[in-house]
């Protein structure tokens, strides 16, 4: 059941949902239309002669009384159309058939709704709703509600409208009706849009299209939501959008989205009105972000599906939408075209808002084209349409009061009723005697059908106690037979009885015994799994204290050696007896040993930081060229000691995500590994391939190379180098840190390093880092 919506934003947006009254009302007034072609008099009068021969007060009578009331309606004669709707009423009462009493009140109330009398059509509804109540009809009190909550809207009271709403959700939730109570969702999205409440009116759209998207995109409710959520964004100000957690500059790509989103279900259903529809929308939309050519695409598709449909009102917004545009861009002739069609369209169906529209358009055309005349003119109609707008706006605020007024206008009436004169009274009193009088003529012609009645009643006594015999001696012939089958079923009973009582047990039991082989179940995989996380935790402590132990291993060995050196020299300084040529050597190797040991510790300082959570990375996009660069500077003092050349073969402009000093750090460790193991007049290559999301880096080198056990150690997971390490060519020393400590500043860069051995010589370190 939907509800009855007048607005025409409303029908165009929402009433195609369900079984929609306003089609039931197109449907009842162009029947009563064509019923004048085809002699609709001549059904009302076999109606009426069929009434008069059937005098008995049942069912039957009721429906032929529902049958004239609603011929009534459909020739458009509501005094009659009263009366017959009250007696239909009256005998359904006396009938106690409050299913046919509770169709009238609502068909009565739809009649004067189409007839925009809110107050009458009100109080039928209200009856409508009681009566359905009393006889369990759910799905009919939700519509009738929804029939309220359009009345409510086109006064406009919106309160009221969206509390009765929220009634017929609360009847479809219950019945489980996920079609209806969508279509509820929808209509009060659209009342919160009218009030301004973007936010609360995306809430209902999206529980709408959770309903309509259950069973798949592509149903007509699911393209109309789409669509409705694009305007929702497209017409959202920045406040409004502030409020649903959406920036306004997404705005317009959240618009196109969900346009898009509509447009893909209506061209899948084959639904040409909402392809048009959408259309439009996306014109406006590409206009106001100045991608001409696209937007007057989407116009002209859009007029050309409305011109060969029925919906005229979609018709006349299509020619003003693309009118509209040629305006804007000064393409006057066909502005005055199409803005002239639109009006036509208008002004024949009564469409105020477009004719309001197309007017004013019209007379900004010709004020562009300087003549006033005309611009003028077409500016006095637009003010026109916008004060009839502006009345018919303030007449259902009258009618609106006049509901909350009623009861003071009953109230006075009654008591007018109260203040009669004497000759009222009389006049009155003369009218009674003249129905008394009436009356004993209609008492004997009832005496003469009573005494009709007594016969036939004597004659039906007597076919009573006929059956009321028959029907004592096939009792007692019943209650002999029960007797004996009372005893066959106690006993049956108690056999049944004894049954479920075992089956009920064993089914305890079955299910205790479940319920402990799950819990025992459940306790072994959570056991198992915390035994698997206690022995890897252990495997970490223990190799961390390996790690430990090779570090106070590589500090006691190699900060003892540079110390001593460093105190034996300061000593001869002390001295002041030592030659010129004797110091200079002794600084150079006191120098390199410091060098060492100052790499060693900066090493060893950033290893423990990684290990103790100290460094946290923050990844950024970085030109990876420059900072190589500047590891190569840094680093350039010692390629010359051994007259070694580093080349830099990445090109500029190469980005990946990484932490600056993470990565110079790993690519510095990296060189002068490389440094130490290639002998003089040798070649560092650094180089750089993107492939797909990735950057991978490799350093290569013309050393001395390592071996396949250093490789496949190095590369393995777990990985600890520390104390490993290899004099250089020229026995400079290491500790294995800096290679250890690469591959943990990688892992948190979440990158991969690897090593290898190039085909010519020398070996290779390889690094990937996303872009």
């Amino acid at each position: 059941m939907m509800g009855y919506l007048v607005n025409v934003q409303l029908v165009s947006k929402v009433c195609f949902f369900r079984k929609s009254i306003l089609f039931l009302f197109f449907l009842f007034f162009c029947t009563a239309s064509f019923s004048q072609v085809s002699a609709p008099q001549k059904k009302l009068d076999s109606l009426l002669n069929l009434n008069q021969k059937n005098l008995k007060s049942d069912s039957t009578k009721i429906k032929i009384l529902t049958e004239v009331y609603r011929q009534y309606m459909r020739m458009k004669n509501v005094e009659k159309a009263e009366e017959y709707v009250d007696k239909t009423i009256q005998l359904a009462h006396e009938k106690n058939l409050k299913k046919f009493s509770a169709l009238a009140y609502y068909r009565r109330g739809l009649m004067y709704h189409g007839r925009s009398e809110y107050q009458k059509a009100e109080e039928n509804y209200q009856h409508a709703v009681t009566e359905y109540a009393s006889v369990g009809n759910l799905d009919m009190v939700a519509g009738t509600y929804l029939n309220l909550g359009a009345l409510y809207g086109s006064i406009p009271d919106y309160v009221k409208s969206l509390e009765v709403n929220q009634k017929a959700i609360a009847i479809y939730e219950k019945m489980g009706n996920d079609v209806d109570l969508a279509s509820c969702y929808t209509n009060i999205s659209t009342i919160y849009q009218r009030l301004g409440n973007q936010s609360q009116a995306l809430v209902y759209m999206n529980m709408a299209l959770k309903i309509f998207t259950k069973d798949g995109e592509n149903s007509r409710g699911a393209a109309v939501v789409y669509s409705l959520i694009g305007d929702n964004y497209f017409e959202a100000s920045d406040r409004e959008l502030m409020e649903m957690d959406v920036m306004p500059s997404h705005k317009l790509k959240l618009a196109l989205t969900y346009y898009n989103k509509s447009l893909k279900v209506s061209e899948a259903i084959g639904d040409l009105g909402l392809i048009a529809t959408v259309k439009r929308e996306l014109g406006d939309l590409y206009s106001s972000t100045g991608q001409k050519d696209i937007a007057l695409k989407s116009y002209q598709k859009s007029v050309e599906l409305n011109k060969s449909g029925e919906d005229r009102e979609a018709y006349a917004a299509s020619l003003y939408a693309l009118g509209n545009f040629y305006q804007k861009e000064n393409d006057f002739e066909n502005a005055i075209t199409l803005l002239n069609s639109s009006l036509k369209i208008a002004e024949d169906n009564k469409l105020l808002d477009i004719e309001k529209q197309s007017t004013l358009g019209l007379s900004a055309v010709y004020e562009k084209l300087k003549d006033y005349n005309k611009s003028l003119a077409y500016y006095r109609q637009y003010i026109a349409v916008r004060d009839k707008i502006f009345d018919e706006e303030k007449e259902k605020e009258i009618t609106r009061r006049q509901l909350q007024l009623d009861f003071g206008l009953k109230e006075r009436d009654y008591l007018l009723k109260q203040k009669l004169t004497e000759g009222e009274l009389k006049r009155q009193q003369q009218e009674l005697e003249l129905k008394r009088q009436q009356l004993v003529l209609s008492d004997k012609e009832k005496a003469l059908d009573l005494l009709t009645f007594q016969k036939a009643k004597a004659d039906l006594d007597i076919q009573r106690l006929a059956q009321d015999n028959k029907f004592a001696k096939a009792k007692f012939e019943a209650q002999l037979a029960s007797g004996v089958k009372d005893k066959q079923i106690s006993k049956q009973v108690q056999q049944i009885k004894f049954d479920s009582r075992v089956k009920l047990f064993l089914t305890i039991a079955t299910a205790l015994i479940l319920i402990i082989a799950l819990v025992i179940f459940y306790n072994q995989r959570k056991t198992k799994r915390l035994n698997i996380i206690i022995n890897n935790q252990k495997r970490e402590l223990e190799q961390l204290s390996k790690v430990k132990d090779r570090i106070f291993s590589v500090v006691s060995h190699d900060m003892r050696t540079p110390v001593n050196s460093l105190i034996s020299f300061m000593q001869l300084l002390e001295g002041g007896n030592i030659e010129q040529e004797k110091l200079k050597r002794y600084a150079v190797s006191l120098k390199n040993n410091l060098t060492y040991t100052s790499t060693m510790m900066e090493n060893l300082l950033n290893w423990a930081a990684s290990q103790m959570q100290g460094f946290n990375p923050y990844l950024q996009s970085l030109d990876i060229c420059e900072l190589i660069n500047e590891v190569i500077l840094s680093l350039q003092h010692h390629a010359d000691e051994k007259s070694l050349t580093i080349q830099n073969l990445v090109p500029a402009k190469t980005f990946c995500k990484a932490d600056s000093n993470m990565f110079m750090l790993v690519i510095r460790n990296i060189v002068s590994n490389a440094i130490k193991f290639t002998p003089d007049g040798g070649t560092i290559t650094i180089g750089a391939i993107a492939i797909e999301n990735t950057l991978e880096i490799k350093v290569s080198d013309t050393g001395i190379g390592l071996t396949s056990a250093q490789i496949e150690h190095f590369n393995k997971q777990g990985y600890s180098g520390v104390g490993v390490s290899t004099l250089g060519t020229n026995k400079e020393k290491g500790t294995g840190l800096g290679l250890l400590l690469s591959r943990t500043f990688t892992g948190l860069m979440d990158g991969e390093i690897s090593a290898g051995i190039n085909l010519t010589a020398g070996s290779f370190f390889k690094i990937i880092l996303k872009k």
